[in-house]
């Protein structure tokens, strides 16, 4: 518990943990914040790592005086990071498949998850993989199902890129222009949590449609009691 208490007081005050860790680790944060998008993105264990608040958060830092990273050069680098990273997790889900989704209860490879993200793919298609990209969790295994359905390569290519330029390419520069606003500083982590929300918010609804869409078929198969 004191550990999850720990990763969510890091999530919602990234630019105090970003601004000290980049006085501690100067341009070699260029590698770590690579590493981590690359992570987040590529490794289907790691969809609990920030994203989108990350990225807003990278923009504010950019912003301040002083700053060893400039959003001129964070940007392209994260964006390299992003495509990289569901690159790989295409390929990873291409060879391993299902098989790495081992029980109902396990806590890295939940196939709920996975079962989740094959119906957003199946809803949106190809699309999914731009889409997914502002989507939290859904982030993660979206190209590890494209791979497990053999979607052709050069298809998801393309899909990639778009998708990759397209979020770091928002959110970086949002976190440039308004993350150093006074009243933005001041209540940062509730910014953060509000983008956690208006991220997960598409998913979730999604869900609750699927859910009510459920019941309603159940309803009406169910015989009328006299």
């Amino acid at each position: 518990m004191e550990h999850l208490l720990s990763f969510w007081n890091i999530i919602t005050h990234l630019n105090v943990h970003l601004a000290e860790w980049a006085r501690w680790m100067g341009p070699w944060l260029y590698v770590a914040l690579f590493v981590v998008v690359f992570c987040e993105t590529g490794l289907v264990v790691t969809p609990f790592l920030p994203g989108d608040s990350l990225l807003f958060a990278i923009g504010a830092l950019c912003a301040v005086e002083g700053s060893p990273i400039t959003l001129v050069a964070i940007v392209p680098l994260l964006i390299v990071a992003a495509i990289l990273g569901d690159a790989t997790n295409y390929f990873i889900g291409a060879r391993l498949g299902p098989k790495v989704f081992r029980s109902e209860g396990s806590l890295l490879f939940n196939k709920k998850h996975l079962v989740r993200t094959q119906e957003f793919y199946e809803k949106y298609g190809g699309k999914t993989i731009i889409i997914a990209r502002f989507v939290p969790i859904i982030r993660t295994f979206a190209p590890f199902v494209a791979g497990i359905g053999q979607m052709r390569y050069s298809r998801f290519a393309a899909f990639n890129v778009i998708g990759g330029v397209a979020w770091v390419a928002i959110f970086a520069p949002l976190g440039f222009w308004f993350g150093n606003q006074p009243y933005i500083q001041k209540n940062f982590h509730y910014v953060i949590f509000a983008i956690i929300i208006l991220s997960v918010m598409p998913a979730v609804i999604e869900i609750l449609r699927e859910w009510r869409k459920k019941k309603t078929a159940e309803v009406a198969v169910t015989p009328s009691q006299s």
